[in-house]
Parts: structure tokens; sequence; C-alpha cells
């Protein structure tokens, strides 16, 4: 695949100059991005371009199954049959890779909000090749994502610097970040045992909870997986560890239990209305736990976290921008498209 060729060249690349290793992290911020956060950074893009694509290519196979056979909202599979839905779960895995390996070179703080990027692919596509009229509301949107993307980015914290899987499990046993792990397990089956069952139907905040918390310790795991990968492909075999194997442990729990209560928000709920809230709430919990177990913004000077704090407020107005536009249009309250 075309991101894990990406990621193999990466993962066996020269280090980093010892001048750069020397330097204080915000000088390296002042003079430029750091060459670990540079390929995160490549592979974030790509990640959003694949999923982004994704969306359209399956949806163009939904379409053209549907006119042969039963469509999918109606319980059809017809869809199995069709090659262009296929090259459209492909080209999604292709970006779901490319995700996981951007997570092994840059901090969550980076990665996790360009999430947003593949909904301005997806809807610029949708516009271009489905004819799905982009109101002018959600060009502003996209622009929003991309300049709050573009000040993260331009301000991300330098990566941590890690030798072995062990250092992430230091990191992850810590009592602040083990403190919060708990406390995420606690609340997760509060909602899911005491809540969800008597008020999920009626408010979206316990479904999306429920993922977003999950959410969090998968992609601490994740991360922790791609560290392992890089460090093995560099020569120093990390799947020795039990620690390793208890990392991905924990993503297949999580992110089973993530699809699954994200499913059933989006079985009970407006499509418009989950999207932008799960974002906001995984993507600020996801750096939450970033912040707490590898310590981003102890290498950052107060300026650099308030601008990043600034883009990622920029990039949830843009997407409940781009999600709200979206919305009144499938209602037929929008009347002025963009081109």
């Amino acid at each position: 695949l075309f991101s894990f060729f990406i990621f193999l060249k990466m993962s066996t690349a020269p280090a980093v100059p010892v001048a750069e290793s020397l330097a204080p992290p915000s000088l390296i911020s002042y003079y430029g991005m750091s060459s670990d956060n540079v390929k995160g950074l490549v592979l974030a893009l790509s990640s959003s371009i694949f999923i982004g694509a994704s969306f359209i290519v399956k949806k163009k196979g939904l379409k053209k199954a549907s006119a042969s056979g039963i469509r999918a909202g109606n319980g059809g599979y017809s869809y199995l049959y069709e090659p262009l839905w296929w090259v459209g779960m492909i080209t999604m895995i292709v970006g779901e890779v490319a995700n996981f390996a951007a997570y092994a070179f840059a901090p969550a703080i980076l990665v996790t909000p360009l999430g947003a990027l593949s909904i301005i692919i997806s809807a610029v596509l949708a516009h271009v090749i489905l004819q799905e009229r982009l109101h002018i509301f959600g060009v502003l949107g996209c622009a929003l994502c991309v300049v709050g993307s573009t000040t993260i980015v331009l301000h991300a914290p330098p990566e941590r610097e890690i030798e072995s899987v062990t250092e992430v499990w230091d990191l992850a046993t810590e009592p602040a970040f083990l403190s919060y792990a708990i406390l995420v397990i606690i609340i997760t089956l509060i909602l899911i045992f005491i809540y969800i069952p008597q008020y999920g139907q009626t408010h979206i905040l316990f479904y999306v909870g429920v993922c977003s918390l999950v959410g969090s310790l998968s992609v601490m795991s994740v991360k922790a997986l791609g560290i392992a990968l890089k460090l093995t492909l560099s020569g120093t075999n990390q799947f020795v560890y039990v620690q390793t194997w208890t990392f991905a442990l924990v993503v297949v729990v999580c992110v089973l239990t993530q699809m699954n209560y994200l499913n059933m928000a989006l079985d009970t709920f407006n499509t418009a209305v989950v999207s932008p809230i799960y974002y906001v709430m995984f993507t600020s919990l996801t750096i939450l736990a970033s912040v707490i177990m590898f310590k981003d913004w102890d290498r950052q000077n107060p300026t650099q976290i308030v601008t990043e704090l600034c883009g990622f407020v920029t990039i949830i107005s843009g997407t409940f921008l781009l999600h709200k536009t979206k919305d009144m249009a499938d209602c037929g309250g929008v009347g002025s498209s963009f081109i």
C-alpha cells in the first residue's frame, strides 16, 4: 500500500541531525517543524485525502448497486457485488493505515485535529463528482478548517524521543495517566449500564460520550503500537515485549466499543448532528489524554499552547458550519449554493 511504503521509508530514514536534537523545542518550532512532525504531517494529510475520497467512491458504488438491487438503506447487500464500492473500501483502509502510521511520528495533538480535513475533501469531491451543491457557508467552513489546521501544524510540539515500547508503558502507568484511564473506564461503565438504557434514545451525548472516552484510550494505544512498529522496522524488535501485545489488546477492545456505540448514535440521530459533536468530544479528549500521557505541552511555551487551542477552536467552528449547511441543504433550507 502507498501509505505503508511511506511509513516504511520514513521509519528507516536517517536519524535527526545532532544539532537539531540538541536544540531547545521552542527554537526548533521557530525555525521549522521537526523531521518526525513533517513525516507525521504527510501521513496525516494523505490519510485525510484517502478517507475523504473513499466516502465519495463508496457512495458512487452504493448508487450504482441500488440501480440493480435493494438499497443498503433498506437492508440490501447488493453493494457487496459492486467493484466500485470495494475500491472505496480499500481506499478507506489505506487512509486508516496512513493515520495509524502518523501517530508513530507526530504527537496526537497534531495528528488528531487534522482528521477534519477529510470532511473538506469529501465535501469538495461531492460538489464536483456527485453534484451535491456546496453552499457558500460550506466554503467558509472549509476555509476555517484549513486555517485552524495550518495554525496547529505550525505550532505543534516536537515528538517525544522514545527508544522502546517499555518507555511508553512507563508513561501509561504513571499516576496522572493511570488516574485518567481509570476515570474514563468508570464513566464509560456508568454511561453504558445506567444512562444509555434509560436516556440513550433521547440524549446524543451518552452514545457519543462513550465513543469519545474510549477513543482517547484507543489513540494512545495506537500511538504505542505505531512506535513499536517504527522501532521494529528500524532494527529493534518491540514485539518481544508483553507491553506491545497489551497495547494491541486495548486497541481491539476500544475500537470495537467505539464502532458499536458510534453505529448506535448514527442509527438514532441525524448524522449532521452526530459527526461534529463526536469530532469535538473525541479530539478534545484525545488531546487531553496525550497532554497527560506524553506531556506534549511541557515542551512548549504558553504562547504556542494558546495558539494551538485557537487553531482547534477554529477547526471546530468550521466543522460545525460545514455540517450545519449540509443539514440545511438536505432539508431544503439553503437557497444559495456555491458555483
